[in-house]
């Protein structure tokens, strides 16, 4: 199971196989996880990265009152983690959550950090994948601005799944939240979103089922999604 997770992993893309089960591999530690359990907290010191293996890690803003924000939901094959061990001070600014059951594999940043950690060709396509990764969820931070940019929540619906579907070249297509979890992701209310989410199936401008949806004339609306984020 782990070599087929770390092989469709983008930041281990292009890198042998043998490599990865050879010499990558057994540098990994696996963890599990109950739900619920705080894997980054804010202001915790974070010199490693982790990919993955089951599960759903939550990546959010948690604000005095109690409220949050979703920024994202990491499931296998993502990695957590990455863009935090190229800050400076490689503290974190936001909570890291198991969504539900989670286990991941961790590794040492010295692998994309340090020079010689690794096989000198290895260093170099991981370091340029990490690039692209992080180049990646810039984009999906700039995305999200836009969508919360949107004052109606029809409009943050329409613009978020327009671009879903862009992003994915087809109308049909599986979002990675949850009701609850986009919700917290377009900050609006779970009960005000459902209701919403109804109308508009009912006015003929989508149709879904649970976290599957289809846009339908809300499809002519174009998001000017040009991200090259998988």
């Amino acid at each position: 199971m782990v070599p087929s997770i770390l092989r469709a992993c983008r930041l281990f893309r292009d890198l042998p196989q043998e490599f990865l089960e050879q010499r990558l591999l057994p540098l990994g530690t696996s963890r599990e996880y109950a739900r619920q359990s705080v894997l980054i907290a804010p202001g915790d010191p974070v010199d490693w990265f982790a990919v993955v293996l089951r599960g759903k890690v939550q990546i959010s803003q948690i604000f005095s009152d109690g409220t949050a924000s979703l920024m994202d939901a990491l499931g296998p094959g993502y990695t957590l983690g990455t863009d935090l061990i190229c800050t400076r001070s490689r503290r974190s600014p936001y909570y890291a959550v198991a969504a539900d059951r989670l286990e991941v594999l961790q590794f040492p940043g010295a692998l994309l950090l340090e020079p010689g950690a690794l096989p000198g060709e290895a260093q170099t396509v991981l370091r340029r994948n990490l690039l692209t990764l992080l180049s990646d969820d810039n984009l999906r931070k700039h995305y999200r601005l836009a969508i919360l940019a949107q004052r109606g929540l029809r409009d943050r619906v329409l613009v978020y799944l327009t671009m879903q579907a862009e992003r994915r070249g087809t109308p049909t297509f599986r979002i990675p939240f949850s009701r609850e979890e986009l919700a917290a992701f377009l900050c609006v209310n779970r009960s005000a979103l459902s209701h919403e989410l109804s109308r508009m199936e009912a006015e003929g401008l989508i149709r879904f089922r649970k976290n599957e949806f289809t846009l339908l004339s809300a499809g002519k609306r174009r998001s000017t999604w040009s991200g090259t984020e998988e």
